[in-house]
Order: C-alpha cells, then sequence, then structure tokens
C-alpha cells in the first residue's frame, strides 16, 4: 500500500465506469471499499485523507440521500455529482450503447469532482468477477485482450486510479455487505431494466463453467495479470515525481 502515502483519496460510491449487472443491488463493492480504506485510514502508517463521491444519473427512484447521515455519522465527506445521463445521451448518442455513453459520462465527471475537490486518487470497487466479464466482453465482442487496469494514471495526467479489489471475489463483497448492513441503495438505470445485458450474459457464462471448473478464477486471475497491470510504472513514476 505504499503507493497511498500522501496522498487525498476519493472513492466512487455507485459510480463505477462498468456497473454491476442489471438487477444487482447497486453499491455493495463501492462502500466495502470505502470500509476497507477507513481501516486502512485508522491503522497503517500512512498519511489517507478519504472522501467518497456519487455521480446521479438523475433518473427516477434513483436517490443517494440515505447515504448522507451514513457517511457524516463515518466522518467521510461526501460529494453527490448530478447530471441527466439520459437526457444527454438521447440528444448527443450516436451509434453508441447507453451503457458505454454513461460509463464515459460518469468517469469525465469523477475526474472533473476530484479535481475541484483537491483529490488525486479516485478509487473504485471492481472486483475479480469484473474484470473476468470485462476480460470476455473484449475477447468477443472487440477482437482484443484487455481488461480494467488496478492502477492506472488517467490521460490529463492528474488523477491516478486504482481498483484494490481486483483479486476480491464479488460474493466476498456481497457477504461482508450483509454481514455488515451496509447501506446498499438499488440501481435504477431504465436502459439496464430494459433487457439483460452483455455483461449479465457473460457472468452466466462463467457461472456455469466455474460450475465445472472450481479453479476457473484462479486461473482467470494468472491469466489478467499482465493485463490488470498495464499502466502501473506510468502511474507509480507520477507519483514519486
Amino acid at each position: 500500500m505504499e503507493y497511498l502515502y500522501g496522498v487525498n483519496l476519493v472513492v466512487g460510491i455507485f459510480s463505477i465506469a462498468y456497473s454491476p449487472y442489471f438487477y444487482s443491488p447497486y453499491g455493495k463493492d463501492s462502500l466495502s471499499l470505502l470500509h476497507c480504506l477507513r481501516h486502512v485510514q485508522r491503522r497503517a502508517p500512512i498519511s489517507l485523507d478519504l472522501a467518497a463521491i456519487t455521480v446521479d444519473p438523475q433518473v427516477g427512484g434513483f436517490d443517494p440521500a440515505p447515504l448522507v447521515p451514513y457517511l457524516e455519522k463515518l466522518g467521510i465527506p461526501y460529494f453527490v455529482e448530478r447530471e441527466d445521463i439520459v437526457g444527454l445521451a438521447n440528444e448527443h448518442m450516436r451509434g453508441d450503447s447507453y451503457c458505454a455513453f454513461c460509463a464515459r459520462m460518469k468517469r469525465g465527471l469523477l475526474y472533473k469532482a476530484a479535481r475541484r475537490e483537491g483529490y488525486n486518487v479516485l478509487a473504485l470497487g471492481q472486483h475479480l468477477d469484473d474484470l473476468a466479464e470485462s476480460f470476455l466482453m473484449s475477447a468477443f465482442h472487440g477482437g482484443k485482450l484487455n481488461t480494467m487496469k488496478a492502477h492506472y494514471l488517467n490521460d490529463a495526467g492528474d488523477v491516478r486510479i486504482i481498483r484494490p479489489f481486483v483479486r476480491v471475489r464479488e460474493r466476498m463483497l456481497a457477504d461482508f455487505a450483509t454481514q455488515n448492513l451496509l447501506p446498499v441503495i438499488r440501481d435504477n438505470c431504465p436502459a439496464c431494466f430494459a433487457k439483460p445485458t452483455q455483461r449479465e450474459h457473460f457472468k452466466q457464462l462463467l457461472a456455469a463453467e466455474e460450475r465445472l471448473n472450481p479453479q476457473l478464477f484462479r486461473s482467470l486471475a494468472v491469466t489478467l495479470t499482465p493485463l490488470m497491470r498495464d499502466g502501473l510504472e506510468k502511474a507509480l513514476s507520477a507519483q514519486t515525481r
């Protein structure tokens, strides 16, 4: 964890570039990450200024308000970025999917808010299951061997993005959220609820394969390691300058 030394770090809650599959409770991963980072903040010999941020896409039924008193009680500064992402997609999207457009919009809003509030590291809660699904989606539909990176620098070079859970299974985070009664809020994206997503298809494909091969995700973790490390040297170099 030495790369966290002396940083201002903001955790994206519900604002992850690749949202969880369409029917799941939204936020269990990022809320679990927040509590893990709070533990690091309290116990580790590093300087860590921690905050949380949510992108509110302004869709009916999505209400992050219950998080305000919860995070206030924890002593965590909390920022909400509101943007009519679906409206912007209907107006500007050309030959793209809602999910891809939403991902780009959310990333831009997260970086903008991090700069404005003085945070130089953005922590996201994607886990090993997410990376495996992204890998298959990229290979099957994009013709590339690619997945989410574990630690990299944004294009502008002013925000580092970390994903501490890249080797953690989703079911572990679901158990943690349940056992600790985390205030998980359900997503309410009309585009996601309209039909099962490609991500859900690959989630089910991986689940079926894991029933036949219990070591599947252990093998995938090894396979994905070079891809998740892409951009790491540049991020660490920027941090030490």
